[in-house]
């Protein structure tokens, strides 16, 4: 208790004493964190989403190391979407340097190992981290006992995510065959054909996805985001794209640090993303963002989808990124199956590449949402300086926000049913705290 508060206690006839909620480890999402509520009057005065990782200093390892070295540091920074930071790596240091991948195959490779992360991301995250919390088990392992079908249906779509980006990157971790205009080796037309009859029955497997997830009983909330997502006028953004607002913002990459930069908060290790302006500082990027923004693009069979799982084209129940998620799958198995079957092997694997002075950025969307490069390189086509801005450092204020919300919504549960759904809450949006210990402390103080 805090100075302040002992005095008000020593003064009040009937104090309360605080209630203090405690998670002393939040499993199913990555990292470590910590939340801190205080709550008086019926009202949450104070919410505090703690991040405290130690610094990674990814930007700082880059500086005076060769343009080429980009990629393969950068996907360090996350196992589970490296292919978010490979690609986003290449595209600034493409632009950098006065090289444009042409249409065709390599465009094509490209998105298709996008595809693949999406895949594989989206399932680990919507079968093993959040569906046990609509089904009310503890975690997948309880899920392989009740219902072992659900269960070998999500492994096997995974299994398939991480065959995309080995026969496309090499590995299905931190993979290796991506590089700065292209690719070290292309694959053969029989390795991609080999891909079609697991993506078809793929795609059988994601709308029985959707339609176990559309069963869900999601909790009634919805706020007036300001979605933020990449926009390419002819497919769903994935791999390029404008950035893009449900405010009016329509911006090309060098224009974005103008309108959107990162806080540095005291309760906080990890940067907070901000949009300047009227409508800022937060703002939401991912599942939501891209399908508000893109439904327009997505196949006639993700409409359907949707439409049979009670889904409207804009969805704006954070809980129901779930649902997203699951016709996000989809469109990446269809998408993926249509390259596949229009493969050919370029003529070489990569276009080449000269060193030289520039700046260059590059944005993708990571199954978590934008990521975003950008990076100056002197004569030599060394790094000079970096700045990368990942998804869930966008996302941190409107974590607390949904946080704050979501509380005020439901003080009426009792300690345990509210410590559950802050940690449902947080799982909304697959934050991607860091790479290994998993641990979030809740703390609820109330009079």
């Amino acid at each position: 208790m805090s100075a302040l508060e002992t005095a008000a206690a020593s003064i009040s006839p009937n104090p309360s004493p605080p209630r203090i909620i405690k998670v002393d480890a939040l499993a199913r999402v990555e990292g470590e964190g910590a939340l801190y509520v205080r709550v008086r009057d019926r009202q949450v005065q104070d919410i505090k989403f703690r991040i405290y990782e130690p610094p990674r200093f990814f930007e700082g390892l880059l500086k005076g190391r060769p343009f080429s070295d980009a990629p393969d540091i950068t996907a360090r920074i996350c196992g589970i979407c490296p292919i978010a930071y490979l690609t986003g790596a290449s595209q600034a240091m493409e632009m950098a340097l006065g090289v444009t991948l042409p249409p065709g195959p390599l465009h094509d490779l490209r998105r298709m190992v996008y595809c693949g992360e999406w895949i594989q991301s989206h399932v680990l995250h919507a079968y093993m981290l959040h569906a046990p919390d609509f089904l009310g088990m503890a975690d997948a392992i309880e899920i392989a006992r009740a219902h072992p079908g659900v269960v070998e249906r999500g492994l096997r779509m995974k299994q398939l995510g991480n065959r995309l980006l080995e026969v496309i990157g090499g590995r299905a971790c931190h993979p290796v065959n991506l590089k700065v205009g292209g690719f070290y080796r292309a694959p053969t037309v029989a390795e991609i054909r080999a891909l079609i009859a697991p993506l078809e029955r793929a795609v059988e497997d994601a709308l029985e996805t959707i339609r176990l997830f559309a069963s869900f009983d999601f909790p009634n909330y919805e706020d007036d985001y300001t979605f933020v997502a990449l926009k390419h006028p002819e497919v769903y953004a994935i791999e390029e794209g404008r950035i893009v607002n449900n405010r009016g913002l329509d911006l090309e990459l060098a224009e974005f640090e103008r309108h959107y930069g990162e806080d540095h908060v005291a309760h906080s290790t990890a940067l907070q993303g901000v949009l300047y302006g009227d409508h800022g500082p937060a703002y939401l990027v991912g599942p939501l963002a891209r399908y508000a923004l893109s439904y327009d693009q997505l196949t006639p069979l993700c409409h359907q989808a949707a439409r049979e799982a009670g889904m409207a084209p804009v969805e704006r129940n954070p809980f129901r990124s779930l649902l997203v998620r699951g016709i996000e799958t989809l469109y990446a198995c269809e998408e993926a199956l249509r390259l596949a079957k229009g493969y050919e092997e370029p003529d070489r694997p990569a276009v080449p590449v000269t060193p030289r002075a520039g700046r260059g950025f590059g944005c993708t969307e990571a199954p978590r949402g934008i990521c975003y490069h950008r990076y100056d390189l002197d004569d030599e086509g060394r790094i000079l300086s970096a700045r990368i801005m990942s998804p869930t450092a966008q996302n941190q204020k409107i974590i607390e926000a949904d946080l704050k919300g979501v509380v005020q919504r439901n003080l009426d549960l009792d300690d345990e049913a509210l410590k559950w759904r802050c940690e449902q809450t947080i799982r909304n949006y697959d934050p991607c705290i860091s790479c290994s210990t998993h641990v979030l402390t809740l703390t609820v103080d109330r009079d």
